[in-house]
């Protein structure tokens, strides 16, 4: 396998979790009567840029599809999350009127609207036609199109550059990701600036997240990577900031490389020293993280056999993709999950991919009153624990997996 951005062979190992369907693929009813695609899932490190990069086995096409299932806004946590968001790069870059703000990977609005709100002129770009149309409601304008340097350069030419580009969750899902970046210096503006955010490696590794592993995540991303793939695009790194958000994010701040102006912040520097004091210039870090998975997917199964061999009943919340991730690893199936409550009426009626567990709207718990629910998307656990604190009321405890099971 040649690395996505260097081109260098990929050997080094960081993480095989066997094999899965697609972790977005979720199946009606027909589909229950047909055999499911599984790829395999492996995980590996360049050790020449130190990109780590899950090997190809499906197209974008094939993931990215028209009846995509994931929509931002039905997370408050987000909600709030791009709403400061805005504001804080209204007041930090002098946007106004004048300004054009663009959002590749652009989801149902959820950011956008904000702009619009703010009296900034914006548009998105967003390939996936059902969150697209959810944007379109809001009023956003939106290309329904894969980003890259083709389209930059047509945007470009009809004068639709940026004074801010936003990617928010996007630069590990794109697999050609010299393209995806060569675009961002094509469509700003020459003093524009682009912002990335996307989970950090290096919280990954120190927390366990092997569950935020899947075939949409062609890459998994470290400060030192990223810069290395900006600098050889066109791009310059000026500043980061570490966020909370999906279990450790990074946001980072980029201008073009021949025109921007903004100054380097120390927090770069900073960055890079605190990941190469944590190994992750050397191989040892990428390849000890392999054998967390299976200690996590143990504990999961041990638990959900005694709670089966208890007569008890388990429920889970949130059909996220990382959610099934643990779940097929695991080994999960319905005798041991009854259902995955979810709020997003396009995953409601429908089955989880590979593991075949119902996705039902919320009422489900009330009427059922199951005794466990396991939160699947982990890194929201504060907010769905206060969402579902009625579920106490008839004893329920809540259960997350990762990084060790735990139970409140």
């Amino acid at each position: 396998m040649k690395c996505r951005h260097c081109a260098a062979e990929v050997r080094l190992p960081f993480l095989d979790l066997g094999s899965a369907p697609p972790s977005n693929a979720y199946l009606d009813a027909a589909a229950l009567n047909a055999p499911e695609t599984w790829f395999p899932l492996r995980v590996l490190a360049c050790g020449s840029c130190w990109l780590v990069q899950t090997e190809d086995h499906a197209g974008r096409e094939a993931l990215f599809t028209e009846d995509y299932a994931y929509f931002s806004s039905f997370s408050s946590s987000w909600l709030a999350h791009a709403e400061a968001y805005v504001a804080a790069m209204h007041e930090r870059f002098g946007l106004g009127p004048a300004s054009r703000v663009v959002e590749v990977a652009a989801n149902d609005g959820y950011l956008l609207q904000y702009v619009q709100r703010a009296g900034i002129p914006c548009y998105g770009i967003e390939p996936t036609a059902s969150t697209a149309a959810a944007a379109r409601a809001k009023g956003i304008e939106i290309d329904e199109r894969f980003f890259g340097v083709a389209l930059a350069r047509e945007l470009a030419a009809a004068g639709r550059q940026a004074d801010l580009m936003a990617a928010n969750n996007v630069l590990a899902h794109v697999p050609d990701i010299n393209d995806f970046v060569a675009g961002f210096a094509l469509l700003l503006q020459p003093r524009g600036v682009a912002t990335f955010e996307f989970p950090h490696l290096l919280r990954m590794v120190q927390q366990c997240q092997f569950d935020t592993a899947y075939h949409e995540h062609y890459s998994y991303l470290s400060l030192t990577a990223v810069q290395r793939i900006f600098a050889a695009n066109g791009l310059a790194v000026f500043d980061v900031e570490q966020l909370p958000t999906h279990g450790g994010s990074l946001r980072v701040f980029a201008q073009r490389a021949d025109t921007g102006l903004q100054p380097r912040s120390a927090a770069v520097t900073r960055l890079l020293e605190e990941e190469a004091a944590a190994g992750m210039l050397g191989p040892d870090f990428y390849t000890r993280f392999g054998r967390e998975p299976s200690r996590i997917a143990n504990e999961l199964q041990a638990f959900l056999s005694e709670q089966f061999a208890a007569g008890k009943r388990v429920a889970a919340y949130g059909a996220a993709a990382k959610g099934n991730t643990l779940f097929n690893f695991a080994g999960v199936r319905p005798h041991q999950v009854a259902y995955v409550v979810d709020r997003n009426p396009a995953k409601q009626g429908k089955w989880m991919p590979g593991s075949r567990i119902p996705i039902v709207d919320e009422a489900q718990l009330a009427q059922d009153r199951p005794d466990y629910i396991v939160l699947l998307p982990w890194n929201l656990r504060s907010e769905l624990v206060a969402q579902l604190d009625y579920a106490r009321t008839w004893g329920a405890r809540f259960v997350t997996a990762v990084p060790r099971l735990e139970i409140a």
